[in-house]
């Protein structure tokens, strides 16, 4: 593979870590800090405020306010979370088995960013390796892998992870209990916030053609499948326009030698 090859590979998950992590280069104490600082705090605050309507949509599904935060607590993945009481929300109690399924499977893509999120992380006791694997999840996957450094894809990780950890639970918390008077959480754009720290994080990683490539393939699939899928299905199966992207590098500068 060439320079640009590896370059190239890199941008995808699951690519080269070709990051710094020398203390000279590492980013501590600098602006780049608390630029992924701050990054993690805006993508944690919208997707926290996303929480809102998880609470107040899943007792409007039957759930009860305990099990309601339950959920948040120990599945933690909005995209789960949300398959699962919609399903439940449309069926009733036996449609039971088919929401877990359903909600297994979307969740299975945390697993694909735990082995791109290892190697970052790094090892440590039980309770470390826990605290992690409970955290990667979407938003501290991609505030992590946006940034230069070893350490501050960490303090991105982290920081994201915390901040929503804490935000998405206390706002379950809240729309489970305002739910009835809350109205449709859509109507206060609350569907659209974790989208859009989404997009703010993605739109600088299009500069290139290749990156701009794989969004739109995945975009283009993701939207294609949605109607004859299963939930959960389109998002893994555009995921894989990604892995086929870099391993031929296609739309790469440079052909691979």
């Amino acid at each position: 593979m060439t320079d640009e090859g590896i370059r190239a590979a890199g941008d995808q998950p699951g690519g080269g870590d070709q990051v710094s992590d020398t203390p000279e280069g590492d980013g501590r104490g600098s602006a780049a800090e608390r630029i992924a600082i701050r990054s993690g705090l805006f993508v944690g605050i919208a997707t926290a405020a996303y929480g809102i309507s998880f609470g107040a949509l899943s007792v409007a599904a039957g759930l009860d306010i305990w099990q309601t935060c339950f959920l948040s607590l120990v599945m933690f993945t909005g995209g789960s979370q949300y398959a699962l009481i919609g399903i439940i929300a449309g069926g009733g109690v036996a449609a039971g088995p088919s929401a877990i399924a359903t909600a297994g499977l979307l969740g299975s893509r945390n697993a694909i960013y735990g082995m791109r999120m290892a190697p970052i992380v790094g090892i440590g006791p039980w309770w470390y390796r826990l605290a992690a694997a409970w955290g990667t999840i979407d938003e501290s996957t991609a505030v992590s892998l946006a940034q230069p450094t070893g350490h501050l894809r960490r303090v991105g990780f982290w920081v994201t992870a915390l901040v929503v950890f804490v935000g998405w639970n206390l706002t379950t918390l809240a729309g489970a209990l305002i739910g009835d008077a809350l109205g449709d959480p859509r109507a206060w754009g609350l569907d659209a916030a974790a989208a859009a720290a989404f997009l703010g994080l993605l739109w600088p990683r299009l500069k290139r053609v290749q990156a701009a490539a794989v969004a739109v393939g995945a975009a283009v699939v993701a939207t294609a499948l949605t109607p004859v899928l299963m939930p959960g299905l389109p998002v893994l199966v555009a995921a894989s326009v990604a892995v086929v992207v870099g391993a031929f590098n296609w739309f790469g500068k440079e052909a691979r030698s």
